[in-house]
C-alpha cells in the first residue's frame, strides 16, 4: 500500500480531505502520518492507527506520497527531503516551479479542493508534471474523488483560474444568501425563520442546478421565458448587472491566485 504523509495535517483542509478518504477506504489509517506543530492532532479519533509527528523530515522518510497543506507563507519553514516522492500541493498561489526549486522533486501534482471536501462535494482540479506516472495519477484521482468530483486539467495556469472559480467561488452563494436573509428580515420575517428558509433554498437550488439536464444558462432562460415572479426577480438582477458583479469577483480572486 501507499504510505501517505501530510505536512500541515492539523489544518482544516487536510482534515476535510483525509476524513472522507479514510472513511471510503481510499487510504488506510496505518498508512497515514500527519505533521503539525503539536504532537497530537484532533479529528482522527475514529482511526487510532493514524500517526502524528512534529518532524517533517521523519514524515518524509516514512512516506511514498507527501501532501503539502500549509499556508503559502509557511512553506519556507518546511524542512524535508522530498526527492523521489510523489508530492501533491493543495496550496494556493504556489507554483510547481516554486515547489521544485524548494524541494527538488519532479513527480509533482498541484490541486485545488474547496471547503465542501468533507461533505464529499468538492470540485478538485489537478495538474500533474510530466514525471508523474500512471500509478501516481491513479492514486491522485482515487484520493481526491473520495471528497467529491476530481478532474485533471491540461495546463498549470488552469489551477490558478479554478482557485478563483471553485475554490473562492464556493463562498459566493453565501454572499447571495446573506442578502436574501437581510431582505427577508427587513420585510418582517423573523431572523431564525429567514435563515432556515434560505439554507433550505440553497440546498435545493444547488441540487436542482447540479442534476438538471439543462445547463445554467438554459435554466435561467426557461424561468425568464415562463414569466411570473421568478422572471421578474431574475430580470431585475440581470438588468442591474448581476453577471458583471459575479465576474468582477472571479477576476479579483483569479488575480490574487496568480500573484504568488
Amino acid at each position: 500500500m501507499t504510505a501517505l504523509g501530510v505536512v500541515g495535517g492539523a489544518g482544516w483542509l487536510a482534515g476535510a480531505l483525509l476524513r472522507p478518504a479514510l472513511a471510503k477506504g481510499a487510504i488506510r489509517p496505518e498508512d497515514l502520518i500527519l505533521s503539525s506543530r503539536r504532537p497530537t492532532i484532533a479529528g482522527f479519533e475514529s482511526w487510532p492507527a493514524v500517526r502524528a509527528t512534529t518532524d517533517n523530515k521523519t514524515l518524509a522518510a516514512q512516506s511514498d506520497v507527501v501532501i503539502l497543506s500549509v499556508r503559502p507563507e509557511d512553506l519556507a519553514g518546511v524542512e524535508a527531503d522530498l526527492s523521489g516522492k510523489l508530492v501533491i500541493s493543495v496550496m494556493a498561489r504556489v507554483t510547481m516551479a516554486d515547489i521544485t526549486g524548494r524541494f527538488g522533486c519532479d513527480r509533482l501534482v498541484r490541486a485545488m479542493p474547496n471547503a465542501s471536501a468533507e461533505q464529499a462535494l468538492s470540485f478538485t482540479p489537478w495538474f500533474a508534471s510530466p514525471a508523474v506516472t500512471p500509478l501516481d495519477r491513479a492514486f491522485v484521482s482515487s484520493f481526491f474523488s473520495a471528497s467529491g468530483l476530481a478532474r485533471a486539467v491540461p495546463n498549470e495556469p488552469d489551477i490558478d483560474y479554478f482557485t478563483g472559480l471553485t475554490g473562492s467561488g464556493f463562498a459566493f452563494p453565501a454572499l447571495m444568501a446573506r442578502a436574501m436573509i437581510e431582505h427577508a428580515v427587513e420585510n418582517g420575517i423573523a431572523p431564525d425563520l429567514a435563515d432556515a428558509a434560505v439554507r433550505q433554498l440553497m440546498l435545493g437550488a444547488g441540487a436542482y442546478v447540479s442534476e438538471a439536464k439543462e445547463n445554467a444558462a438554459g435554466i435561467v432562460k426557461s424561468f425568464v421565458d415562463y414569466g411570473g415572479t421568478t422572471a421578474a426577480g431574475l430580470t431585475a438582477m440581470i438588468d442591474r448587472g448581476s453577471d458583471a458583479i459575479v465576474k468582477a469577483g472571479l477576476d479579483a480572486a483569479w488575480k490574487k491566485a496568480r500573484q504568488g
